[in-house]
């Protein structure tokens, strides 16, 4: 590795390090728990779209059914609020009322930030601006978008960081990160997405390090705990993907122990997000497995 890249190594985990003590936790400190724990919407995306509650609701369900003050938004289940400052007034009114903070919105469908067309690549930029507008209205940390992108391996990352390059500093002035989640295509290999991290080169650009989205093709799948460890260097946020529990409340597919440590040995102290996205429990109790499996292992890592 080149002196260049790890400086912008020590850099990224000194930016990591430096929102996650923005956060309002003690970890810090050493008075208060290693990680809090934070519930992502898509945990009940299914309720959602079947109109039994909706976007407005989803803080006061996080703290009184779930125990959870807070939240990760998806723009998909407000996508035409993004400039509505009576919702989003609405929406911040709930949170403050319910004692919950938002942290994050969830950017999808607002297009291809590496898009090989210069001109399509610079609209999707434009597209994502009024979330950055709206998450910082709510009091948000980051927005989280996606680096989907066309051509070759080192192609996509010049398209990709240059598309992220110019919503960061859109975006800076704000106080807001622009978070990148491994989400398919090469954005699920690791060492694709830290190298888009390395080319952009901005303190407020950084990655969210989902659990479970290592599927770079259908044929081909990325070691997550690998993946995650590569990551992690650049994270302002983690998504703790679950899908199946066994009998002990072990989610079957990660090893949760193994990667909450690859987590904490990052230095990371901010929240770690629920994300349940099973199908074999209902989205309550997938919610409460996925608590109750992260509540344990902190206690065992504490």
């Amino acid at each position: 590795m080149s002196a260049h890249l790890s400086r912008r190594r020590f850099l990224a985990a000194a930016s990591s390090a430096a929102a996650a003590s923005a956060l309002p936790l003690r970890a810090a400190d050493g008075d208060g728990p290693l990680y809090e724990i934070s519930l992502a919407e898509w945990s009940l995306h299914r309720t959602l779209r079947g109109g039994k509650m909706n976007n407005l609701d989803f803080p006061i369900v996080a703290k009184k059914d779930f125990g959870i003050a807070a939240v990760e938004y998806v723009n998909q289940f407000f996508k035409d609020k993004a400039g509505d400052t009576a919702y989003l007034g609405e929406l911040k009114k709930r949170c403050e009322g319910e004692g919950v903070r938002s942290l994050l919105i969830m950017c999808d469908g607002e297009g291809q930030l590496g898009n090989p067309d210069e001109a399509g690549r610079n609209k999707a930029v434009d597209n994502h601006k009024r979330w950055v507008e709206a998450a910082k209205f709510l009091g948000c940390h980051s927005i989280r978008v996606n680096a989907a992108s066309g051509g070759s391996y080192e192609e996509q990352q010049e398209r990709a960081a240059d598309g992220l390059r110019k919503l960061s500093e859109f975006a800076g002035p704000h106080g807001l990160n622009v978070i990148v989640e491994n989400h398919g295509g090469l954005s699920s290999n690791g060492a694709w997405l830290a190298g888009v991290m390395e080319k952009v080169e901005l303190e407020n650009c950084g990655t969210l390090p989902d659990f479970g989205n290592f599927r770079v093709s259908g044929d081909e799948t990325y070691d997550r705990y690998k993946g995650v460890t590569e990551l992690m260097p650049f994270a302002k946020a983690v998504s703790a993907k679950s899908h199946d529990f066994d009998e002990a409340g072990n989610e079957v597919h990660t090893d949760y122990r193994k990667m909450m440590k690859i987590v904490l040995d990052a230095g990371y102290r901010g929240f770690v997000g629920i994300e349940y996205e099973g199908g074999k429990v209902g989205e309550a109790e997938g919610i409460r497995a996925t608590k109750a499996l992260l509540e344990k292992v902190r206690d065992e890592l504490s």
